[in-house]
């Protein structure tokens, strides 16, 4: 009889590894964030190293986007979690959000995996399957939830009820100072500030100064937050919109708009003036508007024999200054005056102004391919409901074979059962994807026929911000101009395109982003 040293373990009762895999996603945009791919996958690794976790394979998914159809990685990690069953007990990922893309893909991927005996693990968020880790977990979230409610609820009350009496209940705005309840008022002026946010208002109402300008100047002025530091432009635009400087309190939240107990740092005329101006129903002319022209075309046309942009600026005659459009650096094939350049562009909008019966063959074409994108989307559901009927129909005859008519061993009957659920749980995620999103297209093109017979029209009545919207509209690839006149126009203009047959890549023009309204 063999005997066992002091401290030797007996290697037939060593538990065995517990096996993980780990999914990380990241897309094009998060590459640059701190969500990248080394930064998930290292914390996955960390986590399963703590628990003791065997990682079995690693599934990275970089610049895919949402929908199930294109995330190869998580196809392959469904997979392999199916071949493996037995082996993999975790799916180990960064953050819930990079599991799924909603809800209901979520729940449909995590069922499918506790089909297979593979719970889900996150390395940042503290879940767990185990029934004391779940009545824990959900006793102290009751409890704290409760807590946290009838607290909220009071102080939600309390508040309501101090916003009803006027009382201002968050931290003043810049140029005011919380005040005692004891002085009858809940806010006050800011001696060191109110002065400086008076004379922001008073200045943007005049319309001669931009916001940058009139920042920088109170700025300049000593205008500082309670930190001390210049005002940010973020800060500076929420303050020109802040109605509390003209005593209103407005709580959405609440269902509160009322006259608040303290007094109005501004006069409510220069506050809508101001207003006006944000919402451009009032020109602002900065003191370079007021020397220089408005020149809509710089940095839009650009010059056929260099490709650049073109750029304007003053040429000086015997008497007077003209102002003039030109290439830049050596090129000199273009140098056109300002009025001869907008005239060409403006006879430009005018020619390829539809007629009322092009506007109604548009509208029929876009009608025809918004019905043919709904017929195909419905299309797609229905074979996918089709293949899901199917799928469940072998799932049947499987349990029929295996349940009551014994013709297949208990292990057949898993490895098919597991395949045609990963394959019923990757179509039910393809319907949720494949249903097309409402639209008003007969909204879109009903502003398209309002606006786009007065194109010249409207170019030329319309401010030096509408007039660059416009062009962005009509021509989004801009305008060329080769001397003599502008080409390449008609090639460009998006709307036009309808009336080429509509293929399927051109089905998707169809689009509510396509033509916006210009701000009147």
């Amino acid at each position: 009889m063999s005997m066992k040293l002091r401290g030797e373990t007996d290697r037939s009762k060593l538990p065995e590894m517990v096996g993980a895999v780990i999914y990380v996603r990241v897309s094009t945009k998060e590459q640059t964030e701190n969500l990248s791919l080394p930064t998930q996958l290292k914390a996955c690794e960390e986590y399963c190293q703590r628990q003791g976790f065997h990682v079995l394979a690693r599934f990275r998914e970089e610049g895919e986007s949402a929908k199930t159809a294109d995330r190869t990685e998580l196809q392959k990690l469904l997979q392999f979690c199916r071949k493996n069953k037995g082996a993999v007990q975790f799916v180990v990922v960064f953050n819930l959000t990079r599991f799924a893309r909603d809800k209901y893909d979520h729940f449909a991927l995590r069922a499918h995996l506790k089909s297979l005996g593979i719970s889900l693990r996150s390395a940042t968020e503290p879940i767990d399957d185990t029934s004391t880790g779940k009545l824990m977990e959900g006793v102290l979230a009751a409890f704290a939830q409760f807590d946290n409610d009838c607290r909220s609820d009071r102080t939600r009350a309390g508040m309501k009820a101090a916003l009803e009496l006027g009382r201002w209940t968050f931290l003043a705005p810049l140029g005011y100072l919380n005040a005692h309840r004891t002085t009858g008022r809940s806010l006050i002026p800011d001696p060191e500030r109110a002065s400086f946010v008076r004379r922001a208002f008073q200045d943007f109402a005049t319309g001669r100064f931009t916001k940058h300008e009139v920042r920088k100047n109170v700025n300049a002025l000593g205008l500082t937050t309670r930190r001390g530091k210049p005002v940010p432009s973020q800060t500076f635009d929420a303050m020109l919109r802040n109605r509390a400087y003209i005593a209103q309190i407005d709580v959405p939240e609440f269902g509160i708009s009322r006259r608040g107990d303290f007094e109005p740092l501004i006069t409510e005329r220069i506050f809508f003036r101001v207003q006006g101006i944000l919402d451009g129903r009032y020109e602002v002319t900065s003191p370079k508007q007021r020397n220089d022209p408005d020149f809509p075309l710089r940095g839009y046309a650009r010059c056929e024999t260099c490709g650049k942009s073109l750029t304007a600026s003053w040429s000086k005659g015997r008497s007077d200054y003209y102002a003039y459009y030109h290439c830049r650096g050596r090129c000199r094939a273009v140098n056109i005056s300002k009025a001869k350049l907008e005239e060409l562009f403006v006879e430009e909008l005018a020619r390829l102004q539809p007629t009322a019966g092009f506007m109604r063959l548009v509208k029929d074409r876009v009608m025809h391919a918004w019905r043919e994108l709904k017929t195909d989307a419905a299309q797609r559901v229905a074979e996918i409901e089709r293949r899901q009927r199917a799928i469940r129909e072998k799932l049947d005859r499987l349990d029929q074979a295996f349940l009551f008519e014994r013709t297949i061993d208990i292990d057949t009957y898993d490895r098919h059962r597991d395949k045609l659920r990963e394959e019923l749980t990757l179509t039910q995620m393809e319907r949720h994807s494949s249903e097309l999103e409402e639209m008003d297209v007969e909204g879109i093109l009903a502003f398209a026929e309002r606006v786009l017979p007065s194109a010249s029209n409207l170019w030329v009545q319309s401010s030096l911000a509408q007039k660059q919207r416009l062009q962005q509209v009509f021509f989004p690839d801009g305008v060329r101009f080769d001397g003599k006149r502008l080409v390449g126009t008609g090639t460009t203009l998006p709307v036009f395109n309808y009336l080429n047959p509509i293929s399927e890549a051109e089905k998707e023009l169809v689009d509510q982003t396509g033509i916006e309204p210009v701000t009147s």
